[in-house]
Order: C-alpha cells, then structure tokens, then sequence
C-alpha cells in the first residue's frame, strides 16, 4: 500500500511496508521519497479525486446515518498496487449532526472550512471544502499548509471559471495533461472552496462530474489498471479495509 503525500515540490507517494502484522511501518521520509517516486500522471491524478469523492459520497448519502469525515487530506489516502486510492483514518468521522450545534474545532490546518472555523459547525459541505483543496493539491502539487490556497485566490482573479487554470498546474506534469479536463477539474474545485457553504457542490455532483471527466480515461486504459478494483474503499483505525461496491 502507498501513500499520498505533498511535499510542497512534487506529488508523489509514500510506500508503507507489508511485512508489519497490521500493515503498518514506518514512512520514508519526504526527501527519500521525493527522489525515489516519479510524480503521479495526471490520469492517475484525475481518478484519486475521483476514488476520493466516491468514498465521500458513500459516508455522505449512503451510510445510515450519514457521517461526516471531518479530515480529508492527502496523508489519510492511500494508493493500492494499482493506483487507487482509499480513504483512511476515520478517527474524526461524526454522525452529521441535524439542526444548531456546536464543536470543538478538529482536522488540519490548510484543508479546514472557513465557515466551521468561524461557526463551529461541521456538515457535509465542509468535507466538500476539504476535497476541493484536496483537488487543488492534486492539480498543483503544491502543500496546502503552505500557502496553497493564497496561490489558488491569485489565479482565480485571472481564471475565467472553465479557462485559464493552466497557470496553476504542477510543472512537473511537463504539460502532459489535458487542458480541457484540467480547466474542469480546477472550476469544480473552485466551486469545492465556495467560503458560502450552500453554494458547494454536494458530493453526489462532485462524482458526476469527475465521473464526466474521467469516462475518455477508462476507455483508453487497461481494464486490468483501472476496473480491476469494482469497489470504492475506506480503512477503518488502519487494521481493516471495508469494501462499498454499492457505490458504483
């Protein structure tokens, strides 16, 4: 199993070894992985976000109650042999909580909702939020804790909502992207990091629209890399692996 991880000079992975009863080991430390690991393609790229929002979907619309994960970052997804990505660590993960409340504000610096900071309120549209710098992070490599978001605002003010995001891709894809999907994905992470929560997309539009984009992918690609895995899949406390093939 490998792990997402962003250094702030590349996107790449970190491998986690299979020799611990549990899976678990110690992570290679982000220079040795950073040298070690190609960056992610952006076809790869493309279909984490979209194995991510599936994932969310499911705790979203199809968990009884619904739950709200409260931590999407790129060190809670994990990469299997082939690419595909699995939400970790639920240890923040609440039933969503129907009518006024308050919490103790929890997650990471740099993927948190503003509108939960200031209200202390955590619904589903802040696991949209998250996601959608988890998208930015994605198309630009950068780290959000370290002035991502600020990165995003700048060439937002030259973006025209679909045009003008290539200015933000990460540099060592060497343009091997599609300009059509990559102005699509970076419009809907956009609309993600709305700072009004009810003008989010819900993840259930969030998989359809990544599902859009991804659609060309899997007919160009081999079955076996990419529809091998039939299941959308969340580890639970790093020790069990809980499979929802209901998603698809």
């Amino acid at each position: 199993m490998e792990h997402l991880v962003s250094t702030g000079d590349t996107l790449a992975v970190k491998v986690i070894g299979t020799d611990s009863s549990q899976g678990e080991k110690e992570f290679l430390t982000e220079k040795e992985d950073s040298e070690k690991h190609e960056p992610l393609s952006w076809d790869v790229r493309l279909r984490i976000a979209l194995d991510v929002a599936r994932a969310l979907e499911y705790l979203h619309y199809g968990a009884t109650p619904p739950v709200v994960y409260r931590d999407i970052k790129s060190s809670n997804i994990l990469l299997d042999q082939f690419m595909r990505a699995k939400v970790t660590d639920c240890g923040l993960s609440r039933p969503e909580k129907i009518g006024p409340h308050t919490s103790i504000v929890r997650g990471t610096f740099g993927y948190l909702d503003p509108e939960y900071m200031s209200a202390r309120t955590f619904t589903k549209k802040s696991d949209v939020y998250s996601f959608g710098v988890l998208l930015f992070e994605l198309i630009t490599g950068r780290n959000p804790q370290k002035g991502l978001m600020e990165y995003v605002q700048l060439a937002a003010m030259e973006a025209e909502d679909m045009v003008g995001w290539e200015e933000i891709v990460d540099s060592k894809l060497n343009a091997k992207y599609d300009v059509h999907k990559l102005n699509n994905m970076a419009s809907l992470a956009f609309k993600c990091v709305n700072k009004v929560s009810k003008s989010r997309p819900t993840t259930r539009e969030i998989v359809q629209a990544l599902s859009l984009l991804c659609k060309k992918n899997r007919r160009n690609h081999s079955r076996t890399s990419f529809a091998t895995l039939k299941e959308v899949s969340i580890e639970k406390d790093n020790t069990e692996i809980q499979d929802f093939s209901s998603v698809k």
